[in-house]
């Protein structure tokens, strides 16, 4: 099942400001929150769609890189499943991480975490960015790859908890465990509740009574991991992917931020790529030009040979059609286009230059084109038409 635009979920256009979004998903998530809709699993999904959209949406670069590329751009294709932005809503973050990442855009309405769910706060690991080198063989086709990468994870001894044994808690006396304290104030428009961070746990809850001797109380440490990632075919140069749940563990229980892929490209040897487009250039003498000839030329995955018509000239464009790179973002494929040069000879012998001023003054010798000999902006408007 197709993802549905991020901006047909919030109900706004594609040029709203950022207030504008904000507002807009206000509104969803007070529609579509589950105290709200008790039991209603349709509304749940809503109310995790639009936290998916708001997610991408109140975020500049990720809004950019989704405008640009659409879904696939921002980690919704198959490789980068798992997480936010894979298909079937808010992926692998459950009401408690929604809460905590976007809590302040309800305000006092459920009071960040919402009535029965406790509200604690849950710590979020930083992201992490990477960059992943790629050949244009490996863009044409995609390719998983396994990266270490040197990040926060959790603490083994204490289960990443920050306790020794993971069990040397106390339950906040100020919260009673919940994560808030909740005021009640008399004004001219009568009593008025407000719900925010214990300032006495810092909205965790618990404090640790006997921190973890690996971890000292954090519950993460520093590590490496050995990652495997799926990258879909059609990538560019400066892309960026994400992998949710990848990046630094947060600390004391938290979830993991994201890993963020950044797409290195190689140039290739002998092609060029222009977006979709490849291009290369082929000599070829006066004699193949004027005779006509075969020649072989690299693609992707090896050669192909193609005809040079008798009487070529130079500058013609021929067209390998579809045998350039993937759209990411759709079944098309790009062309190879080789431009023929017609090569002249630099340096002559005696016996070459005599046969060639016997040919200087031959009719067929002479340049006289023709309306279909275009000029090298109207053969290059010819194949981007």
């Amino acid at each position: 099942m197709s993802k549905r635009d991020y901006y047909e979920i919030l109900e706004v256009q594609k040029n709203s400001n950022g207030d504008e979004i904000k507002k807009a998903y206000r509104k969803m998530a007070i529609k579509f929150h589950p105290d709200k809709n008790p039991g209603d699993k349709a509304a749940e999904e809503k109310f995790k769609e639009a936290a998916e959209a708001y997610e991408i949406l109140s975020n500049a670069e990720k809004r950019q890189r989704y405008d640009q590329f659409g879904h696939a751009g921002v980690g919704s294709n198959g490789g980068f499943g798992g997480g936010r932005g894979s298909s079937g809503g808010f992926g692998g973050m459950n009401m408690d991480d929604i809460f905590s990442q976007f809590g302040d855009v309800f305000g006092g309405h459920f009071g960040g975490g919402g009535g029965g769910r406790g509200g604690k706060r849950v710590n979020r690991g930083s992201n992490l960015r990477v960059k992943v080198k790629m050949t244009l063989e490996e863009i044409a086709n995609g390719v998983e790859k396994k990266i270490k990468v040197n990040k926060y994870v959790a603490c083994k001894p204490c289960k990443g908890s920050g306790a020794k044994d993971g069990a040397a808690f106390n339950t906040c006396s100020t919260c009673r465990g919940t994560g808030q304290v909740t005021r009640i104030a008399n004004t001219i428009l009568g009593a008025m509740q407000t719900t925010s961070t214990c300032p006495t746990c810092g909205g965790e809850g618990q404090s640790i009574t006997d921190k973890c001797t690996v971890c000292h109380g954090d519950g993460v440490v520093h590590d490496e991991e050995i990652i495997n990632i799926n990258i879909p075919a059609g990538v560019a140069d400066g892309m960026q992917l994400s992998v949710s749940g990848k990046g630094n563990m947060g600390a004391r229980g938290g979830v993991a931020g994201d890993l963020i892929i950044v797409i290195e490209e190689i140039e290739h040897e002998l092609l060029k790529r222009d977006g979709l487009n490849l291009f290369y250039d082929h000599f070829i003498s006066f004699v193949d030009a004027a005779i006509g000839t075969y020649i072989e030329v690299p693609t992707i995955d090896g050669k192909a040979k193609i005809k040079v018509d008798a009487g070529t000239q130079s500058g013609k464009v021929l067209r390998l059609k579809a045998k350039g790179l993937p759209d990411i973002n759709s079944y098309s494929r790009g062309d190879i286009l080789v431009n023929i040069n017609v090569w002249t000879p630099q340096h002559l012998s005696k016996d070459e230059k005599a046969i060639l001023e016997s040919l200087r003054d031959a009719e067929n010798f002479k340049p006289n084109p023709s309306k279909k000999d275009r000029g090298f902006f109207e053969r290059m408007k010819q194949y981007f038409e």
